[in-house]
């Protein structure tokens, strides 16, 4: 497989009145074609703020990403976004909340094949029945499930997913990490997580990054394997080297 990312070098200074604050230093990995990355760390380590600069929300002080081998300093249509929050329009309907994001990017102007892809979307992950409800009309999990379809609706070739389940009970939590995990496989999407989960971040990941305390540094990748056919979040949670993967990274991250 083929680097779809590659993070480089890359720190960020905050500035305050009184001095400067250094959230990330010299942070360098790189993201195979189809795969899912976790990223860990203590709280205020800089995890979200990586995620920021990777799709061009924030800045970078130092540093390079380059998406499928090319330079990028911009917000990149390649890369899907998505937050702890569905940002659900609830005066809309769930069709026209998928179709919302299509609309800004082509500037108001929805194609013909975008929104039958939509469609499709919708009807192969049981969603599409609910297709001219509104969003308070869905639980939490099919609210996510509709935020990941507004999102794919676009084709993103990479996904960010910033705690993107926490906002969840802990027993939907784990019935849609694994929907999501089983779409983005399907839909063939290479995915960087980040989670302060560590449970999640080894039922979902195929390599997890574990970074240091601010400034974030990165401490240590973790190969995550599971001998497990049709693997999923669920049956890897249930498989023996699961407590031997989370004792590994609990060390790692220094709690007592």
């Amino acid at each position: 497989m083929k680097n779809i990312l590659e993070v480089k070098n890359v720190s960020k200074t905050y500035q305050t009145k009184k001095d400067e604050v250094k959230a990330l230093d010299n942070v360098s990995f790189r993201v195979k074609e189809g795969e899912f990355v976790s990223i860990i760390g203590p709280s205020g380590c800089g995890k979200s703020t990586l995620l920021s600069i990777i799709t061009g929300l924030e800045e970078k002080t130092a540093g390079e990403i380059y998406i499928e081998g090319e330079l990028v300093n911009n917000i990149s249509d390649k890369i899907g976004y998505m937050l702890q929050r569905d940002c659900l329009l609830e005066w809309k309907t769930i069709m026209d909340n998928i179709l919302f994001g299509l609309e800004i990017k082509e500037k108001g102007k929805v194609k013909q094949e975008d929104k039958k892809y939509a469609e499709e979307l919708l009807k192969k992950y049981n969603l599409y029945e609910f297709k001219d409800k509104y969003p308070s009309e869905l639980s939490g999990g099919m609210r996510q499930r509709v935020a990941l379809i507004r999102t794919l609706t676009i084709r993103p070739k990479i996904l960010l997913l910033d705690e993107a389940f926490s906002a969840l009970d802990y027993q939907t939590r784990i019935m849609v990490t694994n929907d999501i995990y089983k779409i983005l496989r399907k839909e063939k999407i290479t995915a960087v997580i980040v989670t302060h989960d560590i449970s999640e971040a080894i039922s979902m990941s195929d390599r997890i990054l574990v970074l240091s305390k601010r400034p974030g540094r990165v401490k240590d990748i973790q190969k995550i394997e599971f001998d497990i056919e049709n693997r999923n979040p669920i049956n890897c949670r249930e498989s023996p080297k699961f407590s031997k993967y989370f004792d590994t990274l609990w060390k790692e991250l220094g709690i007592d």
